[in-house]
């Protein structure tokens, strides 16, 4: 499967991903803290706060989720400028509670890094940098604009210019520092719950694929007998129709049409049927079956058994998983692509592992990039001269990095470990391969997670 087919699939929707009903449960939170803080500041701690002033700002917010409640569904999903318009509200009204409160003398000022946080989450690159900034400025203007703080006698609450000074800088570089680390943990998210998605739909393609075929194939079993019974039935007529070639023509368009379809059938059922005995295959034949859509297309491909393998003749049989054989046929559909003219696909196997190198000769891995090969969306800077050659070797062709993900995914699912290096040196394979001057991806597993049982291709096949 190429990665383009996941393109429509894995666009930017992360605003979309926030509910309405989450944006207001926070804001009755918020008004319930603030109305809190109101009620302990003046009548339990005595200060001198303009309360009417105070509640009618967080009335302000009431009204507001009121009005988006009544509007709006609570299951529905906020665009972009919706999400946006309410952070940069509900930052604005908390900086105009501080500045009835104190400024930054109030100690409930680190408040204002969660709007900050929440855009830097859930919002793209250019709203969480507007929230962040709209933070940085009304931190700024805290500072000089503001009712001060008093006691029950009238003495003035502030803390020294020092400190007031030392909060203003430490909430700037939280917003920065959180705004920051937020949106790189959550474009990792998102970014890992896409691929995950795109190889779970590999697999599953690859499975309905192999069912397709089974199916199929199931059919031109069953379709045999009729089809071979008209076929013998048609043939009696002919002969019994001489003279009569009207009725003969028409008796040996039957046959012709039966053969047909028989012919039909086979084609179509080559993938295999629900039988035992196709659920596990030689190891070679999984490795063919793997590369054989890359096979002509103008490189050669090699897929042998390792020459220094003793006991060629006693190769294991394993199991056929699709997640198997579409890991292995991503991986030489990499390799076809960048090799100058040949690739490797060599297994050998030892009583405790099955080992596979898939190799090819052309430039290999870049050496900065291997040990982050295998994460998704991963795309590498080339010089102008390198890109163009990657181009002439996919033309037309835009990656997402997606390849090797789903691959290596798939791959790890059935038990294999995987390791990328350029040359056979790199990868301590049992014997130097001079040859194999590009990329290099070696698999092992270990017998029992992929070696067919015994007597596994034995017993009643199942119907579908």
């Amino acid at each position: 499967m190429s990665e383009p087919f996941f393109t429509p699939l894995l666009r930017d929707t992360s605003s979309d991903q926030v509910r309405l009903k989450t944006l207001t449960l926070l804001r009755w939170l918020a008004i319930s803290g603030q109305v809190l803080a109101i009620l302990v500041a003046s009548s339990i701690l005595g200060l001198q706060i303009p309360v009417a002033a105070c509640l009618a700002i967080v009335g302000l917010s009431v009204v507001v989720n009121l009005v988006v409640e009544y509007l709006f569904p609570q299951s529905q999903r906020l665009s972009e400028s919706q999400a946006l318009a309410l952070l940069v509200y509900d930052m604005a009204q908390l900086a105009l509670l501080l500045s009835q409160t104190g400024g930054l003398n109030n100690p409930f000022a680190l408040l204002i890094l969660a709007p900050v946080t929440i855009s830097a989450s859930v919002l793209d690159l250019r709203s969480g940098v507007i929230v962040g900034v709209l933070g940085i400025v009304l931190v700024s203007l805290l500072v000089p604009f503001n009712l001060p703080l008093r006691s029950g006698d009238g003495q003035i609450l502030q803390v020294p210019t020092l400190f007031r000074n030392g909060l203003w800088l430490s909430i700037v570089i939280g917003i920065l520092f959180l705004g920051a680390y937020s949106r790189r943990v959550a474009s990792e998210i998102r970014a890992m719950s896409d691929a995950v998605m795109a190889a779970q739909m590999a697999l599953a393609r690859e499975q309905k694929l192999t069912d397709l075929g089974g199916v199929v194939a199931a059919a031109a079993h069953e379709l045999g007998t009729p089809l071979a019974t008209v076929m013998l039935v048609s043939t009696e007529m002919i002969r019994e129709l001489e003279g009569m070639p009207e009725l003969q023509e028409d008796a040996r368009l039957i046959r012709d049409q039966a053969d047909r379809c028989r012919d039909i059938l086979r084609s179509m059922g080559r993938a295999g049927k629900d039988d035992l005995h196709l659920h596990q295959a030689p190891l070679i034949a999984v490795l063919r079956e793997a590369a054989e859509p890359h096979l002509k297309r103008g490189k050669t491909v090699t897929i042998a058994l390792a020459p220094f393998q003793a006991d060629q003749d006693r190769q294991p049989h394993i199991l056929r998983r699709p997640e198997v054989i579409h890991g292995l046929r991503n991986l030489v559909q990499n390799a076809v692509d960048f090799a100058q003219n040949k690739v490797w696909v060599e297994a050998h196997w030892d009583d405790e592992t099955i080992t596979v190198h898939v190799a090819d000769d052309g430039a290999g891995f870049a050496a900065q990039m291997i040990g982050r090969i295998g994460d998704p969306f991963l795309r590498m800077r080339r010089p102008a001269g390198e890109l163009e050659a990657a181009h002439s070797l996919r033309p037309g062709y835009e990656g997402m990095g997606l390849g090797l993900f789903i691959a290596k995914t798939l791959l790890e699912r059935s038990g294999a470990r995987i390791s990328f290096g350029n040359g056979p040196r790199g990868l301590r394979a049992p014997a130097q391969r001079p040859e194999w001057t590009g990329a290099v991806v070696a698999l092992h597993w270990a017998r029992p997670m992929i070696e067919a049982p015994e007597g596994a291709g034995s017993g009643e096949n199942q119907p579908f």
